[in-house]
């Protein structure tokens, strides 16, 4: 019998090096220990829905359903829009007893009221230092001092395989622990080129973004931020931010407000074994430069396309997806070399790398920005131009952004719709910025009819809008 039980042992029990027995680690000591230093965040965002109101078909005075409509149509112009509060959760960690906290970008993107609760039940409103959307990295800070911190670990050092531990609030839940293993390294996700992404096995739900990932050695090793789902839960694939890329942006916002990333102005894609075989490369490695941008930093440096950049700042670049994340980690400005494979041989150039346009300044207070154009114009409407991201993503040339719609809506025009054009006497105007429209705009007679050309989703159509008088 006791054979039998020890052999059922070694079935249970994982063996460790050299086919010794090992017994499963023991997390309550790191729990205990840095458990209070990981924070609950709630946001609150208020938003303002108008009312659907039927509008009367436009039709002629002789018409004979005009009186039809004119007397069962509901007649409500001055209804006000309704206030609501849209509510989300997510975690965070002190990394500095003063205040500071990291989290996701997305924890606190558009938020106007964002609450930190700690293990002790103590609250805490948090203003946003500053946010980085391409990284997924938030600084947010507590007035607060004689705060527990975590410490922090070398995310480079992590193994495949290794044991590490998740701790957040899945759902609300406060405080909860998790534990996987390392599942894979320096993973690269759609849309996601700048971060080395660390696959675990953790379970990490909605609610966990922006919590720590520690290791056995109670250091956090990087930021919970995705999972891959087809439910909305979990299934197994989690991903953090390696903790040294959110501890560089934390330092760049806590410092300016904004993060600065390098670019030199290339298009490439992949390496593949058989373009290594064409380009005579006897390692599928590098990046394939398949485009250079006129005058930019890599045409200046004499980069050609169908090179293939091996190697950059000392870097090896051992696939495309690389070169991103080394480029934009290089200070613009910076001076660095780079190794290039063109027609069976290596060449060393020199490029002055360029700096990524930044959408927008990050950080200020925890509100969300206020459009350029601060009033409505004379048709009610609060517009917003468009960045040029936002104008690649519709693929359009130009528009604004309709922000809000005060006073009586005119014509059917909704938030969120884009203006593309506006239409008078046979001229048809470009929506090409808030300033320019409203220009155009104004110099309108007020009692004449227009028309708008405006996108609402992936469709398009024509309103007319009877008088614009103010």
């Amino acid at each position: 019998m006791r054979k039998i039980l020890s052999l059922w042992l070694l079935v249970l029990l994982p063996l460790g090096a050299y086919g010794q027995v090992r017994e499963l680690p023991d997390f309550t000591e790191l729990v205990e220990q840095q458990g209070p230093a990981v924070v609950n965040i709630s946001t609150a965002q208020n938003q303002r829905a108008h009312p659907q109101i039927p509008q009367m078909p436009n039709l002629e005075e002789d018409d004979p359903f005009f009186e039809f409509f004119r007397r069962f149509m509901p007649q409500n112009p001055g209804q006000a829009p309704r206030e609501f509060s849209t509510r989300s959760l997510g975690s965070g960690f002190i990394i500095s007893a003063d205040g500071y906290i990291l989290t996701n970008a997305h924890v606190v993107d558009g938020a106007d009221e964002i609450t930190v609760r700690l293990i002790d039940k103590r609250e805490f409103k948090a203003k946003v230092i500053g946010a980085d959307k391409r990284t997924d990295v938030a600084l947010i800070r507590i007035d607060a001092s004689g705060l527990p911190v975590v410490k922090l670990g070398d995310p480079n050092k992590l193994k495949v395989g290794e044991w590490v531990l998740a701790i957040g609030s899945p759902f609300g839940f406060d405080n909860t622990v998790t534990a996987g293993i390392v599942s894979g390294k320096a993973r690269s996700l759609p849309q996601e080129n700048l971060v080395p992404f660390i696959q675990t096995d953790a379970a990490v739900n909605p609610g966990n973004s922006g919590g720590p990932l520690f290791n056995l050695r109670g250091e956090v090793v990087g930021i919970n931020s995705q999972i891959y789902s087809r439910t909305g839960g979990y299934m197994g694939l989690s991903f953090a931010i390696p903790i040294d890329i959110a501890l560089d942006v934390q330092s760049q916002l806590r410092s300016t407000g904004r993060v600065s990333r390098g670019r030199i102005g290339v298009v490439i894609q992949e390496v593949t074994r058989e373009l290594a075989d064409s380009f005579g490369l006897a390692v599928a490695h590098g990046a394939l430069v398949n485009a250079v941008e006129r005058g930019g930093p890599a045409d200046k440096a004499g980069v050609e396309v169908s090179d293939i950049i091996i190697t950059f700042d000392g870097k090896k670049v051992a696939s495309s997806s690389e070169l991103p994340r080394i480029v934009g980690a290089t200070r613009p400005g910076s001076k660095v070399g780079m190794q290039v494979w063109r027609k069976g041989e290596t060449r060393d150039l020199t490029v002055t790398v360029g700096e990524i346009p930044t959408d927008k300044v990050a950080g200020g207070e925890s509100k969300r920005a206020k459009p350029v154009e601060a009033v409505a114009n004379r048709l009610g409407l609060v517009l917003t131009d468009l960045s040029a991201d936002q104008r690649k993503e519709l693929k359009i040339e130009s528009g604004v952004l309709v922000d809000d719609v005060r006073g009586q809506p005119r014509g059917d025009l909704r938030k969120g719709d884009i203006i593309l054009a506006l239409i008078h006497k046979g001229t048809n105007t470009e929506a090409k910025s808030v300033a320019q429209f409203n220009k155009a705009l104004n110099a309108i007679d007020k009692s004449v009819t227009i028309t708008l050309h405006v996108r609402r989703g992936e469709n398009q159509s024509f309103i007319t809008i009877k008088g614009v008088n103010e």
